[in-house]
């Protein structure tokens, strides 16, 4: 995955701490690319090379690290050129999902996070966290044979949720569209079903905070779970602009939420509440599915679209269906969605002038040219000058797929992050 520039200086900070650089530390030198040889990782981490050869060795019996492909190369020490070292992308894989009011997509993730195998089809939040999470284990375990990857190449499973996220917990906090999750032990319930319906024996959906998911051959399968914009956001920046240090992603579907990357990592707020812009007050009198009035998601959103069409009589429920009859050039949904994208901009505006971001990317059902004119005819009105002059507004890259790939993301920076490096090779027994 690109975009390391948030997790590499971590290796960086502990050496100039005076802190001896773990095997941890020398895998994540390798995956930023600031080291791929012996000799580059004994300057950047002031080891011996009989220490950088030994914590490589670990890695290399983990199956973590592999020679590269491209051959020697000259070595920063001089005499004879160097072997290059690089991440083995193919020694596990990720399960995502993303899940939306009405559908939920899921896939088979590799470690450097190309899609293997993909699934998407209805799933109604409304249900509840039982059934919707019973079927993506369902999912989960058709796609592992569809990518002809076994379930013990699992080594992690994030989830993409539409309601605000307690990490540590995994837990939602008081999702205005996700009715009967409030607390509910999302992790657990993803991690039995999956190990029942991929045969996985010896697996339990016991979790521990920071860490929960399933208990196998003496190490564990994280299950994760963030917000959706948020991990919208991660996969978006990651992949298309990894050098940009404030990012920001809005959402607009049948609600509507922001996810932000600040210096590489999803800046979430003290209890995961960041972003949640959908509740911010407009001044309008309507009701809001959280219970209030004159929020910017009863106003502006997909789902308030799609309201306001129905009162016309056009056949509208949600915002996807808002987007099918945008794709289709439908003249009133095109008004609408122009007139929301002014209500989101004036919003906007507020948001670009504190968090001054370089990118701030429009996605979701409504993010088509309508909208998007909307949002940049208050954005530029309403912010000062200096907050927009070198911001550039956009609209998703990686479309439908972009909360797949946060997701995906989201697991692997967890797992090989040096401190719990460490652990799992203990684990291993490496």
């Amino acid at each position: 995955m690109t975009g390391m520039a948030g997790t590499a200086g971590r290796a960086a900070k502990a050496m100039r701490a005076g802190h001896q650089a773990s095997a941890g530390d020398l895998l994540e030198l390798v995956r930023s690319g600031r080291a791929t040889t012996r000799g580059a990782l004994q300057q950047a981490s002031g080891l011996s090379r009989a220490t950088v050869g030994q914590r490589l060795d670990r890695l290399f019996r983990a199956g973590w690290l592999r020679e590269g492909a491209g051959g020697p190369v000259d070595s920063p020490q001089g005499g004879r050129p160097s072997i290059t070292l690089e991440f083995d992308d193919e020694h596990a894989v990720v399960l995502a999902a993303d899940l939306d009011t009405r559908h939920g997509r899921a896939a088979v993730v590799s470690l450097s996070g190309e899609i293997q195998a993909e699934h998407h089809g209805s799933l109604r939040i409304e249900d509840g966290p039982d059934a919707v999470l019973g079927e993506l284990g369902r999912w989960f375990a058709e796609l592992l044979e569809k990518a002809g990857q076994r379930a013990d190449a699992v080594c992690g499973i994030g989830l993409a949720v539409p309601g605000p996220v307690d990490t540590e917990t995994g837990k939602v906090v008081q999702p205005p569209i996700m009715p009967g999750w409030d607390g509910y032990d999302i992790r657990g319930r993803l991690g039995r079903a999956f190990a029942e319906h991929a045969g996985v024996e010896g697996a339990e959906g016991a979790g521990i905070t920071g860490s929960a998911g399933i208990a196998r051959g003496g190490t564990r399968i994280p299950v994760l779970v963030d917000n959706d914009a948020n991990l919208m956001a991660y996969g978006e920046q990651r992949t298309g602009y990894p050098d940009c240090s404030a990012f920001a992603l809005v959402k607009v579907s049948t609600g509507i939420g922001a996810g932000m990357v600040v210096g590489g990592s999803v800046y979430r707020g003290v209890d995961g509440g960041a972003g949640d812009i959908g509740h911010i007050r407009v001044g309008a009198d309507a009701l809001c599915r959280c219970g209030s009035y004159g929020c910017l998601a009863a106003v502006a959103s997909g789902g308030a679209v799609a309201r306001r069409l129905a009162e016309s009589g056009v056949p509208a429920t949600s915002g996807s269906d808002v987007r099918d009859l945008l794709t289709a050039g439908h003249p009133e949904a095109m008004a609408l969605a122009r007139e929301a994208g002014r209500q989101v901009g004036d919003v906007l505006a507020t948001v670009v002038t504190l968090l001054n971001p370089g990118v701030l990317m429009i996605a979701g059902d409504l993010a088509g040219t309508p909208f998007l004119t909307g949002v940049r005819e208050l954005l530029y009105q309403r912010a000062l000058p200096r907050s927009t002059a070198h911001l550039d507004v956009v609209t998703s890259r990686l479309g439908e797929r972009a909360g797949l790939v946060g997701a995906g993301a989201l697991v692997v920076e967890y797992l090989y992050a040096p401190e719990r490096v460490e652990e799992r090779l203990a684990a291993l027994g490496v």
